[in-house]
């Protein structure tokens, strides 16, 4: 199955809010008239405060959502929590994060966005957890307010969700994926690019040009083995869903 970008990579720094651009010259039909099977958008989300910036969001978003209707294709929507005038990596963020993350998982949830699978991060900063193996110095959550917080944040989805690595190391996007596991949610599948394969980076600098397929048939394969055990604990949404129905009954 083929997912096509439709955003321009980035923003521009000089406009306020980090606003999503579209490919120039490309609509929904284009794409999917060269092989796209479903879209995806990258949006990123700011903290709460930032009411007038979120509202032109969500109104581009719908824009998109609707021509995706219209062309009968998925619409993927990744949802990158940010601070907006914070670092995002900062314990002033992270403090947030959790909410940011429950609230805009709910928000394009709502049907007028027509959203079919959201992708998310960790609903907490995964530096500031305790175990974590990127933990820093300040630790703002237990083990057990982490598990809490994903348990809140994937309460809010009313479509299926999937978690993003968001470039952490292996180690710790393993652990990110433990703490869903333990918290019980009912995430369906994982995006994950550069922890598996962003250490043979170094090992092409260093060693040249044929080192790097050596170390992807050991490492880098291990690497994609050790996320993959943790989606047992994944599950389809919708039979998931019809499930808990027939439970109610």
């Amino acid at each position: 199955m083929a997912t096509a970008a439709y955003e321009q990579t980035g923003y521009d720094k000089q406009v306020r809010g980090r606003m999503p651009r579209l490919l120039e010259g490309w609509t929904v039909e284009r794409l999917v008239e060269v092989g796209a099977d479903s879209v995806k958008l990258l949006l990123y989300y700011p903290t709460l405060r930032y009411a007038e910036i979120n509202y032109t969001k969500h109104e581009f978003v719908k824009r998109v959502g609707a021509e995706c209707a219209k062309a009968d294709v998925p619409f993927s929507l990744e949802l990158l929590s940010c601070g907006e005038g914070r670092d995002d990596a900062s314990a002033e963020f992270a403090a947030v994060k959790p909410e940011v993350v429950a609230r805009s998982m709910a928000e394009f949830s709502m049907p007028e966005y027509r959203v079919d699978v959201l992708t998310v991060g960790a609903p907490v900063s995964m530096a500031f957890v305790e175990g974590s193996p990127s933990a820093s110095y300040e630790i703002l959550y237990s083990r057990e307010e982490a598990i809490d917080y994903y348990r809140r944040a994937a309460e809010e989805a009313r479509v299926p969700f999937i978690y993003l690595s968001q470039g952490v190391s292996n180690e710790t996007f393993q652990y990110a994926l433990e703490l869903a596991a333990e918290a019980g949610v009912n995430f369906s599948d994982m995006l994950c690019g550069r922890p598996t394969w962003k250490d043979g980076v170094a090992v092409f600098v260093g060693k040249g040009l044929t080192a790097p397929e050596d170390w992807l048939h050991d490492e880098g394969a291990r690497n994609i083995k050790n996320v993959n055990q943790h989606l047992r604990s994944a599950q389809p949404w919708f039979s998931m869903n019809q499930e808990s129905r027939l439970q109610k009954r």
